[in-house]
């Protein structure tokens, strides 16, 4: 009989003998395995913590306990431990099971984790409201209290944010456990002196005994005593495996390991000797990315998150699609490089994300992943404007507020020309809502002399890059999507012009129109597929925008003044988005905003799902923008319902 099946919640595993675990794993691979062969997700990492996660439930009570995840994308196996595993089968799917930590399926998840580093303080906070309200663990005046345990993985734990957690957490004065998953990974091979120490400790001959000297630390502790020997041996333990004063120890952690996070006997042993340590404490576990999928092991980084997948004997078929935004940046990139050695590039620990995989070794001396990072990165990149070199900073919109102070302080106020290039801008599909670039234009539309632009296909993208490359006035930025670029209007023979500051391209052009669309990146293009359902009802004019910073007043103000009604379409919140900065620059030119609809994504949540779904349900899918077109132009039609609705979901929440 199948264990998994049966596991409907942490006390199920719990029943199990520690002999039966190691089958409960087999099973979990399985099902992660055959899942995202069909759908896609983030297969590496969940693979490489599953003896870990099990050994946690085993030993914790994370119904009552506290357990923050880092880098959420390792949540798998926490979900099918936590009674999810019915759900596994609509995973990422809308209404469906997220691929990350969610507070809305099971009070077992604590916050919504899509970002690095954020583990450690928030378990601080939760450990600081524990001992206020009286509830935390204490061994002898409150040994029913809670725990907390902070799981940090893919090398989130260089991110700045865990260094100032870490800073704080060894100022408790209580228990508090730092897993460190130390996989040798980030999404992509971790960057940096750290890295470095980590691969040192790894490799040190002492790590090969350090399981043995665990067992006989059990096996020699007296339980009358068990709190005072432990910070002795345990500690001495930590220093033979290291043999050298632990890194963590500088911030007041005292630190145990590395140990064999792939061992689940010896997991549960230690784990079962630190859960109740009084003070903040560090267990490095040593873990294999990808581990029991041979093709995920050789290659982390492309099963870091792949696309539905087949294996073909000795073979693995990635899904194809068509031609992304991001080879179409990457491309265009090195062309740029080839002919501008001043141009320079870095990322934050996301090179296959971005497209940097193929640029960084054509050019090695001018490229950089400077891991989880992005505060750094935007620094360095400002140091690098500061010396005359044109950076490009390769970032997904999501990530981009992690900088927002560096923009201000030292790219912006600066005036230097730093170039941000902005994937995954708009809704991502899958990944949902901690995923979304929805802010990009509301953040960066607050600087002097920051120009913003966004591309509506490969060739639009690649003039956008060109103009970027020439304008050194300040920061500029353009944005695109997780999406194919679509060939509709560069495949019709018209070449794109280049990009001239501040000014929008006509796509379609009625004369005299009856409206007029102006839209924001790739929504011209489903502008225009809009303007196929309408069937010649109206006139339309349809408009590349081109820019949000500075806008085509011009080509506002002369629409405007002759009566047009004028619609803006952009995938970014409707808040400080483009359409916020078309009716900001009509009322400061005194034109009439009363004909200016905006159309973007509206201000509530949208979960994860296809990315075609996302756009039906902001109601930015052609058929919501035609349906827009004729509700201006005859208001006779307008419902008296929403135009856009929140669709049923399917989630069942857990409650612990």
């Amino acid at each position: 009989m199948e264990l998994l099946p049966e596991i409907k919640g942490p006390a199920e595993v719990k029943a199990l003998t520690v002999s039966e675990l190691p089958r409960l794993a087999a099973e979990i691979r399985a099902a992660i395995c055959g899942q995202i062969m069909k759908t896609g997700g983030h297969f590496a990492p969940n693979l490489g913590v599953v003896e870990l996660t099990i050994a946690l439930h085993y030993v914790f009570d994370f119904g009552h306990d506290r357990l923050l995840f880092d880098v959420g994308h390792q949540c798998y196996p926490h979900k099918l431990l936590t009674g999810r595993y019915p759900m596994l089968s609509t995973l990422r799917q809308s209404g469906g099971m997220s691929g990350f930590p969610d507070p809305r399926e099971s009070d077992y998840d604590l916050f919504s984790v899509g970002h690095a580093g954020t583990a450690i303080s928030t378990a601080v906070g939760m450990a600081r409201g524990d001992q206020l309200r009286g509830d935390a663990f204490d061994p002898k005046t409150n040994p029913g209290g809670r725990r907390v345990v902070a799981l940090v993985g893919d090398a989130s734990i260089v991110n700045g944010v865990a260094m100032e957690g870490m800073n704080n957490a060894g100022t408790l004065q209580r228990q508090f456990l730092v897993v460190f998953n130390d996989n040798g990974m980030s999404i992509a091979k971790p960057q940096g002196a750290l890295a470095a120490y980590f691969d040192r400790v790894r490799i040190n001959r002492a790590y090969r005994t350090v399981k043995q000297a665990a067992k006989e630390v059990v096996a020699h502790l007296p339980g009358g005593s068990l709190i005072g020997q432990m910070y002795h041996r345990l500690g001495e333990m930590a220093k033979d495996a290291i043999a050298e004063d632990s890194w963590f120890e500088k911030f007041g952690l005292l630190t145990v390991g590395p140990i064999d996070g792939h061992d689940l006997p010896s997991l549960v042993d230690m784990l079962l000797e630190v859960k109740d340590f009084d003070r903040p404490m560090v267990l490095h576990v040593h873990t294999v990315k990808g581990k029991g999928f041979d093709f995920a092991e050789g290659d982390a980084t492309t099963f870091h998150s792949p696309k539905p997948f087949k294996v073909q004997g000795c073979k693995v078929e990635l899904k194809k699609g068509g031609r992304s935004f991001t080879s179409a940046f990457a491309d265009a990139l090195i062309d740029i490089m080839e002919r501008d050695r001043e141009v320079v590039t870095c990322t934050a620990a996301m090179p296959d994300g971005t497209g940097l995989t193929k640029v960084m070794p054509r050019f090695p001396t001018r490229s950089w992943d400077t891991g989880i990072c992005e505060s750094h990165a935007m620094d360095m990149m400002a140091g690098l404007a500061k010396t005359g070199f044109k950076p490009f900073f390769a970032v997904y919109s999501t990530f981009l507020q992690r900088a927002f102070d560096q923009l201000f302080q030292e790219v912006a106020l600066h005036g230097l020309g730093v170039r941000l290039c902005l994937d995954r801008a708009g809704l991502v599909g899958g990944d949902g809502a901690v995923h979304h670039g929805f802010c990009d234009i509301s953040l960066l539309r607050v600087f002097p002399k920051a120009v913003l632009t966004a591309a509506m296909d490969e060739p639009s993208l690649r003039a956008a890059l060109e103009f970027m490359r020439t304008y050194d006035d300040g920061l500029s930025a353009v944005r695109y999507p997780r999406d194919n670029v679509s060939d509709l209007v560069a495949s019709s023979g018209v070449e794109c012009p280049p990009f001239v500051l501040g000014k929008a391209r006509p796509l379609i052009e009625a004369d005299p129109p009856d409206l007029a669309i102006l839209a924001y990146g790739v929504m011209a293009i489903s502008a225009i597929e809009a303007l196929v359902l309408l069937d010649s009802e109206y006139k339309i004019s349809v408009y590349d925008a081109r820019f949000a910073k500075p806008l085509d007043i011009e080509l506002i103000t002369a629409l405007i003044q002759r009566g047009i009604p004028l619609i803006t379409v952009e995938d970014h919140g409707i808040e400080g988005g483009f359409g916020s900065c078309v009716i900001d620059a009509a009322q400061s030119s005194g034109l009439d905003t009363r004909l200016i609809t905006p159309l973007a994504i509206p201000c509530r949540w949208i979960y994860h799902g296809a990315r075609t779904d996302q756009l039906d349900e902001a109601g930015l899918d052609p058929a919501a923008i035609a349906r827009r077109v004729r509700e201006v132009l005859d208001p006779a039609r307008r419902r008296a319902v929403p135009l856009v609705t929140i669709p049923k979901t399917t989630l069942q929440p857990v409650r612990r």
